[in-house]
């Protein structure tokens, strides 16, 4: 019944008291359980109704009182299972609320599911995890990724079920899914969002990420979860500043910059079409478009930069996955056979290469090679991209070369669109700047979107000029069972 429905209509539907959270908790976790998607690792029935049950009188200042939502399943939760869809960690229950998780909690929204991913977080498909191949609900043929790591929570947005998930960004592990969904996908600025509680992938360049169906609603879940947090050294002291008061506001028209070379690597002109009459509707709006260029051989390195860091980096953060710390205990008589034996059982093929990668860069006759080689070419690309930002407020891109691919549907991994246009969103992860995607357009009913990427904690000008967006694509609030 409440299928759709975004953040401030279901606010309006509990103030006026013509529903409970315990009407929205009971109808989502029903949508949930018929989900047929694999978007799900653990529904949270029991805990949800006992939360929603317990709410008392409707808090009409509070706009996320008696709302529903689902959290990836890398994020830490308290005496709820938590796998990061990785057996090594099956059975695994954490005795304490991720921050992000406990923000909401005390904003009195309500979990109802720990979603999919792929395997750790590693890998951009949805296909690794270990309950197999998490579908995109915009194909009914069960034929199309949604994309990864975030495709649980990428699925269970974009079918309806849920107005806003929680997810993870180490690379475009959550906007590259909301091109493919027709979703909001946010990646805000490092260090902006607490990661305590978010399960180690790459430290330097994660975030959590937020998945909703309109900017409103994103910059509403983001103005509770941004501040620092005594338990993440890292997190910011940057003022946090009411983000949804600012949408819809009258906008300051300011420089928006395009990268020629990643535009020109895309080959379907559908994309491309859609993509230039965003472009122009901006310039009609008196935004002022700035054609960019980055060098060739930079942007084919950007994959090979973040896969080199990425992998040494985790690495060296899921060493405890041991066997004895954490997961299963298995045989042996040894530290190295009981390690040995649980890391070959829990592991799927994609992390296994990934950690011997990542330990074969940070080998000592190899550092220099390969991981300190990628850190200076990380620190090369920053530059360039901060000289671009210097002159211009944001840079904008398509956010994909293509609608959602078909599963096992190879790609020339060698070719430029590939290298470049299916990878350029790590950017903002080498940068730790805000980057945010949401939908431009249809091909075959299947959704794509474009990106916008701003400077460090100007989240205020980012959900602005993405609102601005929305108004021009006419695609707020879509959703797979609705269509476009």
């Amino acid at each position: 019944m409440y299928e759709g429905k975004s953040i401030l209509q279901l606010h309006e539907l509990l103030v006026s008291k013509k529903v409970t959270p315990l009407d929205l908790v009971k109808d989502a976790i029903e949508l949930a359980k018929k989900d047929d998607n694999n978007a799900f690792e653990y529904i949270m029935e029991n805990e949800a109704i006992k939360i929603a049950s317990n709410l008392g009188e409707v808090d009409e200042n509070n706009l996320l009182w008696g709302i529903p939502f689902v959290i990836k399943d890398n994020m830490s939760t308290k005496d709820v299972p938590t796998t990061a869809s990785s057996n090594i960690l099956k059975g695994y229950i954490p005795v304490f609320d991720a921050t992000v998780v406990k923000k909401l909690k005390d904003a009195k929204a309500v979990p109802i599911g720990k979603t999919t991913l792929d395997e750790l977080a590693m890998g951009g498909t949805g296909t690794s995890g270990h309950l197999g191949v998490t579908h995109n609900p915009w194909d009914k043929s069960k034929t199309r990724l949604v994309g990864g790591s975030s495709c649980g929570s990428a699925a269970a947005t974009a079918a309806g079920i849920v107005p806003f998930a929680l997810a993870s960004d180490t690379g475009d592990s959550t906007r590259k899914p909301a091109s493919f969904a027709g979703l909001v996908g946010l990646k805000p600025t490092w260090s902006r969002i607490s990661r305590w509680g978010l399960f180690p992938f790459a430290p330097s360049l994660d975030t959590i990420g937020i998945f909703s169906r309109n900017v409103m609603d994103c910059a509403i879940v983001t103005s509770v979860l941004a501040g620092r947090d005594e338990k993440d050294a890292t997190s910011s002291t940057e003022k946090v500043e009411n983000y949804w008061k600012f949408v819809g506001k009258p906008c300051e028209k300011r420089n928006i910059a395009i990268v020629k070379e990643i535009v020109d690597t895309i080959s379907d002109k559908e994309v491309v079409m859609a993509f230039n009459k965003t472009v122009s509707e901006f310039k009609n709006r008196g935004f002022k478009i700035n054609e960019v260029s980055i060098p060739n051989e930079v942007l084919t390195s950007l994959f090979p930069t973040y896969f080199v860091i990425s992998c040494a980096e985790a690495t060296s953060n899921n060493a405890n996955l041991d066997g004895i710390k954490f997961g299963p205990l298995s045989n042996g008589s040894t530290y190295e056979e009981v390690m040995c034996e649980a890391r070959t059982k829990g592991f799927g093929e994609l992390i296994k290469r990934r950690f011997v990668i990542g330990s074969f860069a940070l080998m000592k006759e190899n550092q220099n090679d390969l991981f300190l080689r990628a850190q200076r070419n990380r620190r090369r690309i920053v530059e360039i991209v901060n000289n671009i930002l210097k002159d211009n407020d944001f840079i904008y891109l398509p956010a994909a070369p293509s609608i959602a691919p078909k599963i096992n549907e190879s790609s020339d991994r060698l070719s430029d669109e590939y290298l470049i246009a299916d990878n350029h969103l790590v950017l903002g992860n080498f940068a730790g700047l805000p980057s945010i995607t949401l939908p431009i357009g249809f091909k075959n009913d299947m959704p794509f979107g474009a990106n916008l990427m701003g400077r460090a904690f100007d989240e205020v000008g980012l959900f602005q000029v993405a609102y601005e967006l929305e108004q021009i694509t006419g695609l707020a609030n879509i959703y797979a069972k609705g269509g476009k």
